[in-house]
């Protein structure tokens, strides 16, 4: 047992994993989005990678489960490229007018609160916080939501009912990162305690 236990905590010190490299992936993809978008002028494909980014997402925490490629600098790059999708897609599409300025405006709030208390808490030296499933859930609904908001921009017939499968989608994905949000504070003072010496928190991630 204690074999396996050292055997385990040193696999948490693995960088190079497919879990990782399918993070960074993301931001390789985020980029040929924006590029697809404002550059080439491609508004479908622009959707359909972001997409691929979404899902992507899931395929790499699926990938480090299944294949106990678990790590440490992974606990820290998928929610730090999580955060960069999201907000960087959000403000992409915003300004190429395909989604309302207060639905952005709510989006980025939410990203901005969570990653300032995520440092905040870093800066205070209590342990990481696992990802929470309805944040996860929240997550992919947004990530699903907005290429399709890109899609919908058009003046075809088609597009009108898209658009309103959307709204229909990015409603509850926004209640549910904001409950993720609400969550997260017992974990967070949990993890408070944790630091201070008091009853253990939430799990590192």
């Amino acid at each position: 047992m204690v074999g396996a236990s050292i055997e385990e905590e040193t696999g948490l010190d693995r960088i190079l994993t497919v879990p990782n490299a399918l993070s960074l992936g993301r931001l390789g993809l985020l980029a040929l989005f924006c590029w697809l978008l404002f550059g080439a002028n491609d508004r479908i494909a622009a959707a359909a990678v972001l997409a691929v980014s979404g899902v992507t997402d899931f395929v790499d925490g699926y990938v480090a489960r299944r294949f106990h490629q678990v790590s440490n600098l992974g606990k820290v790059l998928d929610p730090t490229a999580d955060r960069i999708v999201v907000g960087t897609g959000v403000i992409a599409i915003a300004v190429y007018g395909a989604v309302p300025g207060w639905l952005a405006g709510v989006v980025l709030g939410r990203e901005v609160l969570v990653s300032a208390a995520v440092l905040a808490l870093a800066a205070l030296g209590a342990p990481r916080i696992d990802v929470l499933w309805l944040g996860k859930a929240g997550t992919f609904g947004l990530m699903s939501s907005f290429p399709l908001f890109l899609l919908a921009d058009s003046s075809a017939a088609w597009a009108h009912v898209l658009a309103d499968v959307t709204w229909v989608l990015v409603v509850p994905s926004l209640v549910l990162s904001f409950a993720a949000a609400v969550s997260y504070v017992p974990h967070a003072r949990k993890a408070l305690a944790r630091r201070a010496g008091g009853p253990a928190g939430a799990a590192a991630r």
